[in-house]
This record gives structure tokens, C-alpha cells and sequence, in this order.
């Protein structure tokens, strides 16, 4: 995906536990590349960061590519709503007449957020989020939920999610799929329990937006620097709270402000998470915060030699190449090797 002449249709999805920066990533290819549709899956229980013209906007509904003005947002049919939060979001990002939400995402309800918060076992031993998405996803499976179809208030902007995209693929159109947390936080490939309710794979996101898997060109796997999670769960090589304060990988949870436990970078999970994605391409953020002498570096040659044999490292060991480098919070903030390396 370079914009010009070479489009294609790219997923991004997190290949540890969330929290890698795919935000910052679909962010900085809206602004470099021509994209005409970007889709976000998933629900309000994962947000994207987006640093941009000064301002921090944390997105939990309205994809990340918003400040790219020829793009098309759209909402998968996988994905799940909160009316509230999406009015708020499209308020705050100016891009009302550019959504769209297809009429067969569901609803997240005031009682499916009573029922996530008030249940004991998902709060206090798995780690929820607390935002109803577990819920509102089992009442889609009994059949018995809401869709975004049966909202007025959404409707101005329902649509034919998989129509629109695949329509824009076969013009060769440039396109994204915003995949939300991270591999390890799936349903079915994470560390279950210590999961979330839904598939968070290239293949799930794929399904959410309803792209056949022969129409995808690249998945660009995001991974950070190193590794956090939050809530409950195995987190191999976990440091110290204050080892992490040390090293200044200390951060807090988008959604719900609670401390992210920290560990290295981990080659084991980084080489299943490509095979189960199929992952094409490694997006590396946050080298800035592991090598603080490379913070706003735009030229891979002006890295200092130790965050270079990392990203060698990484290359080397992972069998496939690191194409983008993030070197600080800002969208534009990444070094960008796709021309060089593929």
C-alpha cells in the first residue's frame, strides 16, 4: 500500500495483546497513502490512539484513518455499538457525513454493560473491560439482539458494509481493515480464558467486514517494541512494576485507564502471531521508548546501531520484513521502508 498506482487492500491487525499501536499505524497510512474506504471491526472495549495537529483523539468506534478527508469510515456488520459513544466520536472527529455503519451490527445496551460490570468472574478474575461487549455478543448469538437497523437514529447512516468494500476492491481501490486488540486476546487462538469475546485474527476481521480472504494483498502485523497486556492472564517475561517505570514502559489502558503489565519483545509469540495471521509485513512501534536517542528519527540510517540490529534482529529470527518503523506518538512519526523492502 503506497498510494499513486499501487493500491491494495491491507488488514492490520496486533500481533501480541493489543495495546501495539495499530491507531498510529492506520493514522499515518491514511495521511500517506490514497485511501478510499477504511473499516473498523471489533467493539468499544479496545481504542486507538490517534496523535494528530496537536490533538489526542482515543477512538473506540470511528476508524483511525478519519483525518484523511477522502476517506470513506466505515463499520463492519461484526462490530458492535454503543450509540453513545459513536455520536460522540463522529462529534469529535468531524466525519459525520463520511460514516457509515452497516445495518447488521449489533447494539451494545445499557443492561449488557450492567450485566459485564456486575459479573464477578468476568471483572474480577478474567479482567473485563467492563464495556457490555461480552454480553451484547452473547445475546447475538441466541438471536435475540438489537441491530444497528432497528436504531433510528442510525439510520442516516446505515449501509451495505461488504458491498461498498468489495465494490471499491474490484475498481482497485486502495482499502483497510482495522483489526481491534491483539492475536493473543482471540476467542479462540489467545491465552483462554484470559480472553476477549470474539476472534481478533486477519481472518475474523476479514469475516466482520465481509471480504473473502482472496481479495486480501498484505497483513501488516503490528507489534510493539516490546509487550503489555492488560487485565489478568499469562504475560511471559513480565517485569516488575517498578522495572517497567524504569525501563519507561509503564503506560495505562486506552479504554479503561488501568496500568499495562510489561515484558520484552517475545520472538515465540511474535512467529506464532504471523503464522496465524499470515502476517506479510511487521509495523514496529515504539522503538523510541526502547531506544530513546531514535524519538522522531523519519530516516532508518540516523537509527543508532543498537535500535538497528534490533529491527535486524527481528527480521532475521520473525522471517519476513519490518516495512514501518514508529519513532514517536505522532501519526507521522514513522520511518517507512515499504519501497525498499518489498
Amino acid at each position: 500500500m503506497y498510494g499513486g498506482n499501487d493500491l491494495t487492500t491491507t488488514v492490520i491487525v496486533g500481533g501480541f495483546f493489543g495495546d501495539e499501536g495499530k491507531g498510529k499505524v492506520v493514522s499515518y497510512l491514511a495521511l500517506k497513502d490514497n485511501v478510499k474506504i477504511a473499516v473498523r471491526t471489533g467493539s468499544v472495549n479496545a481504542g486507538h490512539t490517534v496523535n494528530w495537529n496537536g490533538k489526542t483523539y482515543k477512538l473506540r468506534i470511528i476508524p483511525s484513518a478519519f483525518m484523511n478527508e477522502d476517506s470513506r469510515l466505515l463499520i463492519g456488520a461484526g462490530a458492535n455499538i454503543n450509540v453513545n459513544i459513536f455520536f460522540k466520536e463522529i462529534r469529535e472527529t468531524g466525519t459525520e457525513k463520511r460514516v457509515g455503519i452497516d445495518e447488521q451490527a449489533s447494539i451494545i445496551e445499557e443492561k449488557h454493560i450492567l450485566e459485564d460490570r456486575g459479573n464477578s468472574y468476568l471483572s474480577k478474575t478474567i479482567g473485563t473491560t467492563g464495556q457490555g461487549v461480552g454480553p451484547a455478543i452473547a445475546e447475538r448469538v441466541r438471536r435475540k439482539a438489537k441491530l444497528a437497523r432497528d436504531i433510528p437514529e442510525l439510520n442516516p447512516y446505515l449501509t451495505d458494509v461488504a458491498g461498498e468494500v468489495n465494490e471499491a476492491i474490484e475498481k482497485g481501490e486502495n482499502v483497510i481493515l482495522e483489526g481491534t486488540q491483539g492475536t493473543f486476546l482471540s476467542l479462540y487462538h489467545g491465552t483462554y480464558p484470559y480472553v476477549t469475546g470474539r476472534d481478533t485474527t486477519a481472518a475474523a476481521i476479514c469475516s466482520e467486514v465481509g471480504v473473502g480472504p482472496t481479495k486480501i494483498d498484505d497483513v501488516l502485523i503490528v507489534f510493539k517494541s516490546y509487550v503489555t497486556r492488560v487485565g489478568a492472564g499469562p504475560l511471559p517475561g513480565e517485569l516488575s512494576l517498578e522495572e517497567a517505570e524504569r525501563r519507561g514502559w509503564l503506560e495505562k489502558a486506552t479504554v479503561t485507564g488501568r496500568i499495562r503489565r510489561a515484558a520484552p519483545f517475545n520472538y515465540e509469540l511474535a512467529r506464532k502471531a504471523i503464522m496465524i495471521n499470515g502476517a506479510t509485513q511487521i509495523a514496529l512501534t515504539k522503538i523510541d521508548i526502547v531506544f530513546p536517542e531514535c524519538k522522531g528519527i523519519k530516516d532508518y540510517d540516523k537509527l543508532s546501531l543498537n535500535a538497528k540490529k534490533f529491527i535486524e534482529e527481528i527480521e532475521n529470527k520473525l522471517k519476513i520484513p519490518v516495512t514501518m518503523i514508529g519513532t514517536g506518538p505522532e501519526a507521522e512519526n514513522i520511518i517507512d521502508l515499504r519501497r525498499e523492502k518489498i
